[in-house]
């Protein structure tokens, strides 16, 4: 089925293009940055994780939100999901794909990354991210591939798939739980010390991604032959917001438990992201668009005028994506280091170098999507005619 992804319109070569331009440039700033050091970065002894982590994580739970789809198809047979499983799938597959990117790039040397092969070690919770990262990526790459060639074949899909399915979906609940063990198992850093750190994740995955791949699905209808389907729309729509309601009352869970205990380690964070601590406020203006955005997603998706309309639902997913990546890829792993162990401040801003290897890092993955949707709805298009 490669070869189907060598074919398309000048639409898709164009943004193949626009896409691997976006490679090139982030790769040259990444040659600057191995020339010259992380000196050239916002990165600092204070803010040791910074712009990449912070979209490591977020891309880990973009990938861990396929089971949304996975596991009512595939366990309760909800058949409208039959038409979007493998866009989730390969969704998952292109985020999943990026994250070890991100932490390669934040480690100065890219060899330092064959230590976690070439000296394991069973108590760190690094290596364990790096073994459920890898395994989730070929699960969902076997899955994705043999279940969209059976549907090619018009047969069943082979029986070793299935045991694979079954595991994939714990698997992804374990990806970003693992990522919340690595924030919460670091001590002096208060606000990510909560028992609630990776039900907070799973929660911001499980309306980020889903919100995603429905916009994914408008923009597939719009351009394609295929028609994702009004039902499996609905239906993820419906998790989007449970899910959105449970992030936003988990990160006011965070706000009564900080300031009922009056804990400086944990209510300096909360006050640094929204109100400013010390006179320092660079990112207060970010989370409050945060707020306005999770709002706005809230009123959209629970109106049902709002919500049937594809417009204005589109407009909700894309606020519901926005924000859980300002309060997950930007708030949370910069909030974490204020103040530092010495009670000081030290502000974080991602340089020009760093923007530019991000976006070369989305291009990257955004890339690796095209390909892979482009396959699957050639695929689905034959099937239909």
């Amino acid at each position: 089925m490669l070869e189907r992804a060598m074919t398309g319109s000048p639409r898709y070569y164009r943004l193949l293009g626009v896409l691997a331009v976006f490679m090139g440039l982030g790769f040259a700033s990444y040659l600057l940055v191995l020339q010259k050091g992380h000196g050239v970065t916002g990165l600092s002894r204070d803010v040791s994780w910074g712009l990449y982590i912070a979209q490591f994580t977020f891309m880990i739970g973009i990938a861990a939100s396929a089971v949304m789809v996975v596991m009512p198809y595939y366990l309760h047979n909800v058949k409208d999901f039959g038409r979007i499983a493998v866009f989730g799938e390969f969704l998952a597959v292109a985020a999943v794909g990026i994250c070890p990117l991100f932490i390669i790039v934040d480690l100065g040397k890219p060899m330092r990354a064959f230590n976690l092969v070439l000296h394991p070690t069973l108590n760190s919770v690094l290596f364990w991210s790096f073994v459920v990262q890898t395994g989730y990526l070929l699960l969902n790459i076997l899955i994705g591939w043999n279940v969209l060639e059976a549907e090619r074949k018009g047969t069943s899909y082979p029986n070793w798939v299935k045991p694979l399915i079954y595991i994939s979906i714990p698997w992804a609940f374990g990806i970003h739980t693992v990522t919340a063990f690595v924030y919460a198992g670091l001590p002096g850093h208060d606000y990510w010390l909560t028992a609630i750190l990776a039900a907070r994740f799973l929660a911001s995955a499980f309306c980020s991604g889903p919100s995603l791949l429905i916009l994914l699905c408008f923009i597939v209808k719009k351009y394609t032959k295929f028609d994702p389907g009004r039902q499996a729309i609905t239906k993820l729509t419906n998790i989007v917001t449970y899910a959105m309601f449970i992030s936003v009352f988990f990160v006011g869970l965070e706000f009564f438990t900080a300031f009922y205990s009056a804990i400086p380690g944990m209510t300096e964070p909360l006050k640094y992201l929204f109100v400013g601590l010390e006179g320092h406020h660079r990112l207060v203006p970010f989370m409050w668009l945060f707020v306005i955005l999770a709002v706005a997603a809230l009123v959209l998706l629970t109106v049902p005028k709002l919500r049937n309309n594809d417009r204005y639902l589109a407009i909700g997913c894309a606020c519901v994506f926005f924000s859980m990546w300002l309060e997950k890829g930007v708030g949370l792993t910069l909030a974490g280091f204020v103040p530092n162990p010495f009670n000081q401040i030290v502000e974080y801003a991602p340089t020009i170098p760093e923007v530019m290897i991000a976006l070369g890092l989305y291009a990257t993955g955004a890339f690796i999507l095209a390909v892979l949707f482009k396959i699957a709805v050639s695929v689905k298009e034959e099937v239909a005619a």
